[in-house]
């Protein structure tokens, strides 16, 4: 895997601590972590232990997964010296920070302002620092032998948190209010073990803080009646005419779902946040359209609650998902399948006081290939962003295949780009997507244009049909993936294609309810 954080001998193995800042600042904020929290934790993670460098990094073997099958998954097998005990090496960086490296205290701030550091190479060949002139040389414990003593030492990036000025302000008042400093560590390691676990309704046990934290996303509690059958049916009439188009409410829907990550629980419909700075503004949700439907659904919202007096009422965030459905249904009809979509009320709405803007913006990403968007520049070909897009929903291959299929002919690709919309019935739920594809009488070249384009064109007359993008025809080119567009494009293939795509749409909409599937 390499280095999670940043290098500790410093940006590209130099001793430079302002570079070291820098990195390290690019890095914790790519966790969410302000200046406080990072310095906090740095602080407080060093103020116990020590690093293992007693020798040469390069004389410790490969991790388990790249050693020697009759290593039988030990790996890491050091060769320095008797390898463990003195000889312990992993990082190549010889470092004890602290005199009691058993105890959480504030000696590291101590020693970090208590002396002048120089940069010099430690017995494992790497760049860490000592205080100058030899000092504090009877300082700490030599920890395979009571009786020996040694200088302390500091990574680069701790000497970083003394001359970077924004962590110099923070760590130089911490030296002297030790107290202020356990609670911002205690505050900060708390999130940092429990960011990935999703909204504090996860949480088991009762050893938490039961206040909610910013980073835990919150969202209002729900503390009216949920709507019922009827009120559903109701309410999508009127979303169905409150002004804005079938594709508005579709695109709004997904732009909302599809937010979530299945890799720390963040984002989703829940909250209602597409209404919300910074989703609001996100080219792919396509800002200018939804100024629009985002006031025609809190009309939705505002007509529905203040007709009632019995406490029943519905969450915009509800809403958002509601429309979704209704217009499904409406694209299912137009293509002659009669279907009801499953809804289930219960979402809360969110503010924007309690939405990290800076947090939520990391949400936004590089692509959504379900939607044909992808930014210039983007790291990878649209294909392989867009399996990573739909491990981030934990979609199975066959259900990415549906809803690739689906939203294509429903007209949902970003500025409503014709690559990929196969169909003359566009808006309606058919199959189309997937027979066209796999339609013999075309065949696909590459646009003379744009080489991330491709058109359809007939074998018989030569006449261009179709437009498509490189993911399009992923789903013709790849076995796997062939196989099943191979069902949903058969003759009788449309029923099970609309059951399925309705299945994963549902899926996509839900996967932040952890109310009913936790």
């Amino acid at each position: 895997m390499g280095l999670i954080y940043v290098d500790p001998e410093g940006p590209d193995g130099k001793p430079d601590p302002y570079g070291s800042a820098s990195d390290v600042r690019q890095t914790f904020r790519r966790m969410a972590m302000n200046d406080i929290e990072t310095a906090a934790l740095i602080v407080g993670g060093h103020t116990f232990g020590k690093t293992h460098g007693a020798g040469p990094a390069d004389l410790v073997g490969p991790p388990p997964a790249g050693a020697p099958l009759d290593e039988q998954d030990l790996g890491w097998k050091n060769r320095f010296g008797t390898g463990v005990g003195p000889d312990t090496t992993s990082s190549g960086i010889e470092v004890t920070w602290t005199q009691t490296p058993l105890k959480f205290d504030n000696t590291f701030l101590e020693n970090l302002y208590g002396f002048d550091w120089e940069p010099y190479k430690g017995p494992g060949g790497k760049w860490q620092w000592r205080p100058k002139d030899n000092a504090g040389a009877d300082l700490v414990p030599y920890p395979f032998d009571a009786h020996k003593h040694h200088q302390p030492n500091m990574l680069t990036s701790d000497i970083a948190l003394k001359v970077d000025p924004e962590y110099h302000a923070i760590t130089s008042r911490w030296l002297h209010n030790p107290d202020e400093f356990a609670e911002e560590f205690r505050k900060a390691w708390f999130k940092l073990i429990h960011r990935d676990m999703g909204p504090i309704t996860r949480y088991r046990g009762s050893q938490f803080p039961k206040e909610p934290q910013l980073f835990q996303d919150p969202i209002e509690p729900v503390t009216h009646k949920l709507i019922g059958a009827d009120d559903i049916a109701a309410l999508k009439g009127e979303l169905l005419n409150c002004g804005v188009s079938q594709r508005q409410l579709l695109y709004t829907a997904w732009g909302a779902a599809s937010s979530y990550r299945g890799s720390d629980m963040r984002g989703g419909a829940n909250g209602g946040r597409i209404r919300l700075a910074p989703q609001r503004d996100w080219a792919r949700n396509e800002p200018a359209s939804l100024a629009q439907v985002v006031p025609a659904l809190e009309g939705v919202q505002r007509k529905f609650n203040d007709s009632r007096s019995d406490g029943v009422a519905v969450s915009f965030a509800d809403l958002v998902v509601l429309g979704g459905v209704a217009a499904l249904e409406q694209a299912a009809a137009a293509a002659g399948h009669q279907v009801t979509v499953p809804f289930t009320p219960g979402r809360g709405d969110a503010t924007q006081d309690w939405t990290e803007i800076s947090s939520f913006d990391d949400l936004e990403g590089f692509a959504d290939g379900f939607r044909s968007y992808i930014v210039d520049g983007a790291p990878m070909e649209a294909e392989y962003m867009l399996l990573d897009k739909a491990e981030l929903l934990r979609l199975s291959a066959p259900e990415m295949t549906v809803l690739i299929g689906g939203m294509r002919v429903l007209n949902l690709n970003y500025e409503q780009s014709p690559n990929g919309v196969l169909t003359d019935r566009p808006g309606a739920l058919t199959n189309d997507f997937f027979v066209n594809l796999l339609d013999m009488r075309y065949e696909w070249k590459p646009s003379e244009h744009d080489k991330q384009t491709f058109v359809g064109i007939e074998r018989a007359t030569g006449k261009q049909r179709w437009t498509a993008g490189r993911i399009d025809l992923a789903f013709g080119w790849d076995a796997q993936l062939r196989a099943t567009s191979e069902v949903y494009g058969a003759r009788d293939g449309e029923p099970k294609f609309v059951a399925d795509f309705i299945a994963a749409w549902t899926k996509v909409m839900d996967a932040d309810r952890f109310d009913l599937h936790d």
